[in-house]
């Protein structure tokens, strides 16, 4: 993968599904489609304007696009969880806490689930429906299962309920359970009603038909309806065992269109909009009843270097190369300001990033390195991808700048602008020489991004670059440590050694801007592309 399986955080829109009419909530009560009566920012509800081309499916174990992700996240609940932006602390959920052992031959993560749990339905919650929810997911094999079956290599027997309240997990020994654990934080750790979804099968299919369009879950809200390329409406959850979410229901208004989601904003028809380009941004500001705000993503966009091209072997060269760009220039002027300068290979808001950012357009250090290598002009091309890359600049702009900089040390930059598809075929291949693109973890824990950039047998990123390095069996031990003091420590040695020794120009971290009326309070974007409904109030 160059950019993931769900790119940029989680894979990007596929075809709308078929259309779904409104229907019955979990919780029993008739659905009312009424969008109009929803609409205009009424007080009891949240209205979100956003393009939701890409969903196509509310189920859980199924879910695999921004959407639906956003969502199912707000319906179903975890075993454990990240609360608001923070990725680096797992915080306890349906489960009050968990342990991890070394039983020789596995590693066995043991549950405790916390008293009182209850779906919407009603049904109490146990470790048999813990069980079910992950037997299903693994069962149905849909696009975010290789979490489970390929990242910690579960099977459908390594889920076990000892007693009501205690769920053990094994993991073969070559799995992290820091990554199961942060695994578990995304939807398809969500734990569904299995009572409720078994009387809804049909012809086998895990109930999946029902809850494409239906909820099953124990979260702050239910699905009330889905009506396609409309709306999505969701209601609160009767019986939630936690805090009571001060909004009665969120609307999530299908509106691709970023100028009419700036438009409904000012108007007051929307609450929140998240679809919002660096022009309808700047055309928010001063404008009364309205704010903007931005949140994270987990996205880095940085430059490959080829080393099995000449000079780019000379390590020398390659810390020119990231010691002449002037990163500030980057982040403040081209994409004024809609990105955080990083420059290690672990993104912001994970466990294992690193704050270290040592290079700054020092050109006259940068030639003295390039003197070391005994390289004086140098050419070399850099291939590119079309259209705008994140945080609202254009790729080829990014690129002109690199060009500039790099000018200024020797180095004759050729740009080569091509269709990221073209541009993925060729770097997959090791056949590019310089290569600007961008990466995101396929689930929120440092081995994400640690075990592509260092890894030359997992034929990602370091393959793509031609780096096999030593550093690879050191980000291999720092996966499978599963105490987090020392985890962090050893992932804090891997990103020092790579940002000075690794085949990497890392960029910048793009961030994502939204545009809210000012009475909205309690808004925190999750680089996981969502945000808790149950917390916004206004």
């Amino acid at each position: 993968m160059s950019i993931r399986h769900r790119s940029v955080v989680f894979a990007a829109a596929l075809l709308v599904a078929a259309a779904c009419a409104p229907a019955t909530s979990p919780g029993g009560a008739s659905a009312t489609a009424t969008p109009s009566a929803s609409a205009g920012g009424a007080a009891s509800t949240l209205v979100w304007y956003a393009d939701v081309s890409d969903l196509i499916s509310l189920d859980p174990a199924v879910a695999y696009e921004f959407s639906g992700v956003l969502l199912a996240h707000n319906v179903y609940e975890t075993l454990v969880k990240f609360e608001g932006a923070d990725l680096s602390t797992i915080k306890p959920s349906l489960a009050q806490s968990w342990d991890i052992k070394d039983s020789g031959a596995s590693w066995d993560v043991t549950f405790k689930l916390k008293s009182g749990g209850k779906f919407a339905s009603g049904n109490a919650l146990s470790a048999d429906d813990v069980v079910y929810s992950f037997q299903r997911a693994i069962k149905l094999n849909k696009s975010p299962a290789f979490l489970f079956t390929d990242i910690a290599q579960l099977k459908a027997e390594s889920i076990k309920a000892t007693d009501p309240s205690t769920v053990v997990v094994s993991l073969p020994k070559t799995a992290s359970p820091q990554g199961f654990l942060s695994i578990l934080t995304f939807t398809i750790g969500g734990i569904v009603d299995s009572k409720d979804v078994k009387a809804k099968e049909t012809g086998g299919d895990s109930g999946s038909g029902y809850l494409l369009d239906h909820s099953s879950g124990s979260g702050p809200y239910v699905v009330d309806h889905w009506t396609k390329n409309s709306e999505v409406l969701l209601k609160s959850n009767p019986n939630y065992s936690g805090t009571k979410p001060p909004l009665g229901g969120v609307l999530v208004k299908h509106v691709p269109e970023s100028t009419n989601q700036q438009f409904a904003l000012e108007r007051g028809d929307a609450d929140l909009a998240r679809n919002l380009g660096a022009q309808q941004i700047a055309a928010l500001q001063g404008k009364p009843g309205v704010a903007t705000t931005s949140g994270n993503s987990l996205q880095l966009v940085y430059v490959g270097m080829n080393v099995t091209v000449k000079p780019l072997d000379n390590v020398n060269v390659r810390e020119a190369l990231r010691t002449a760009v002037d990163y500030d220039g980057i982040v403040k002027d081209l994409l004024k300001g809609n990105a955080k300068k990083v420059q290690g290979i672990v993104p912001a808001g994970l466990a294992g990033y690193n704050e270290s950012t040592p290079f700054q357009a020092d050109v006259a250090k940068a030639q003295s390195l390039m003197k070391q290598a005994n390289q004086d002009k140098v050419t070399l091309e850099l291939l590119v991808p079309t259209g705008p890359a994140p945080g609202g600049v254009a790729w080829a702009d990014l690129a002109a700048k690199l060009q500039a900089d790099w000018a200024k040390i020797g180095v004759t930059v050729n740009i080569k602008q091509t269709t990221q598809a073209d541009l993925l075929t060729t770097y997959r291949a090791q056949k590019g020489q310089l290569v600007m693109i961008l990466w995101g973890p396929d689930f929120p824990d440092p081995d994400a991004n640690v075990g592509p950039f260092t890894d030359y047998k997992a034929k990602s990123i370091a393959y793509r670059n031609g780096w096999d390095d030593k550093i690879a069996d050191k980000g291999r031990e720092a996966a499978l440590i599963t105490d987090t003091s020392k985890r962090a420590a050893a992932y804090k040695d891997i990103t020092d050694y790579v940002l000075h020794n690794g085949p990497y120009v890392i960029l910048y971290q793009p961030t994502e801007p939204f545009g809210l009326r000012s009475n909205v309070k309690g808004f925190v974007w999750s680089p996981m592309d969502w945000t808790d409904f149950a917390s916004i109030s206004k």
